[in-house]
């Protein structure tokens, strides 16, 4: 450990890297308004469009006013200074992304955008820039009890869009946070109904169900529910092991099962092989010769057969080899 000058041990702060550690294991949370370096938007261009009409406009009325008209220099100033603010605030661009909810005088007037869009000043007013693409927001749900009563950790991806610009600012205070905390109970709500074996087993089944409760409220909110993604299960650590002994005893007698279904086939197959055998002894005999003359060629040895065993091969030969085969011997 790093020590100062005094001998005390330095604390470093602690960097924000977005992973919580729980239960000996790490768990990584993207932050929902993390962008990659390069793809992050800009309203740079906004800007200077706004200052771009100013400039034009404060030039313009000057230019007309005091060479054309002839006022006097303070009023011209004025004059110009006011038309510009005027303009800049008459002329909006808005991104090919967003969506522009004009009010006028409170009421809902229109949602414009993309681009170029003009509001009357001091009567029309932006009331709110949505943002319509695609959104990734991440739920956590910790220490939820499950049908068997059993805590667990879920985390799970929410994407979802807004498609009714109108209907998220007038029904909705802050329908981000709003359909964040409607998806964690949905999460909750799905993962109280399932035990623990059946959250880790039926994960798709888990995001549609979720998906499902939230589309009708997200609805009326004008937001798209896209998809929900079950990204990590952590289970207690004293259940793990117990949970781990009884999937090895369940693939051990599956193991079991399948061996003794293993063995009727095979004692089906001994069954009425030895019927067959059993009534033809000459086909127990010439089984037994295959059987020898395999063992003997594989080896590549010689076999040694006693007399009483060579006899018993004799039965097999026609009565003709035989009566040769004493000639010979005589």
């Amino acid at each position: 450990m790093a020590k100062d000058k005094s001998g005390s041990p330095m604390r470093f702060p602690k960097e924000e890297t977005g992973r919580t550690e729980r239960l000996g294991a790490y768990q990584f949370v993207p932050k929902d308004n993390a962008q990659p370096q390069g793809e992050r938007t800009t309203g740079a261009g906004i800007i200077l469009f706004s200052m771009f009409v100013f400039c034009v406009v404060f030039v313009a009325v000057f230019a007309l006013c005091y060479v054309l008209l002839g006022l006097a220099l303070p009023l011209v100033a004025l004059l110009s200074f006011a038309a510009a603010v005027l303009a800049s605030m008459s002329i909006h661009i808005a991104q090919q992304w967003e969506r522009v909810v004009v009010l006028r005088l409170g009421g809902f007037n229109r949602v414009s955008g993309p681009g170029l869009f003009w509001t009357i000043p001091f009567f029309e007013q932006n009331a709110m820039r949505v943002d319509c693409r695609v959104r990734a927001t991440t739920l956590d749900a910790k220490e939820t009890l499950t049908a068997d009563l059993v805590p667990l950790d879920v985390n799970a991806v929410l994407l979802w869009m807004v498609y009714d610009a109108k209907a998220a600012c007038t029904e909705c205070s802050d329908f981000s946070r709003t359909v964040e905390l409607s998806a964690q109970a949905a999460l909750r709500d799905a993962i109280g109904r399932l035990t623990a074996a059946e959250v880790a087993i039926r994960r798709e089944q888990l995001d549609i169900d979720i998906k499902e409760a939230l589309e009708a409220e997200a609805e009326q909110w004008g937001l798209s529910v896209l998809s929900v993604k079950v990204r990590d299960i952590l289970l207690p650590f004293e259940l793990q092991g117990v949970m781990s002994m009884e999937a090895q005893a369940e693939q051990r007698r599956k193991a079991r099962v399948i061996l003794m279904e293993a063995e009727e086939d095979i004692a089906t197959m001994v069954s009425a092989v030895s019927e067959v055998y059993g009534g033809e002894d000459a086909a127990l005999k010439l089984r037994s010769m295959h059987l020898l003359n395999e063992s003997v060629r594989e080896a590549g040895s010689t076999l040694v057969v006693p007399s009483s065993f060579s006899e018993g091969f004799g039965d097999v030969l026609p009565d003709e080899a035989k009566k040769t085969i004493a000639k010979k011997l005589k």
